[in-house]
């Protein structure tokens, strides 16, 4: 099982965060025993900018096992034409093309996402399992 994990359950991890740290480390523990738990770009770059230095970042990621899974040309189409159809139905500019490229590698390269944002996921991804740690 591929999991990809989405930079808000890592920043919960990595922050200790009160209200979702406990179940984020939970989620994320059993998707690492089903399998793989992989970051795209988007969320590898996201995370980064949340410690001090490279350094400190790339062995976090690797004391938690997470690896790194690079953007396939089809999951950046999807995620263009996500976001396409996203803004002609009006939506706003609160979402950036960095979701899109989150969910549609998610839902080509990887067999769920375990994130918090679970409604936009499900909205703009239809048929990507959503593990959602505070559910």
């Amino acid at each position: 099982m591929i999991t990809a994990v989405d930079t808000s359950v890592l920043l919960d991890i990595f922050g200790a965060d009160p209200k979702f740290g406990r179940a984020s480390v939970e989620a994320f523990r059993r998707s690492l025993t089903e399998g793989v738990v992989v970051a795209s770009p988007v969320v590898w770059s996201e995370t980064a900018a949340a410690f001090p230095d490279e350094a400190k970042f790339t062995q976090a990621m690797e004391t938690l096992g997470v690896e790194f899974s690079a953007i396939e040309q089809d999951a950046a189409q999807r995620a263009g034409a996500a976001w396409r159809s996203y803004r002609r139905s009006g939506g706003r500019r609160d979402r950036v093309a960095a979701d899109f490229l989150i969910g549609a590698h998610a839902q080509t390269q990887c067999e769920q996402l375990l994130t918090r944002d679970r409604g936009f996921y499900r909205r703009y991804f239809s048929g990507l399992k959503i593990i959602d740690p505070a559910a």
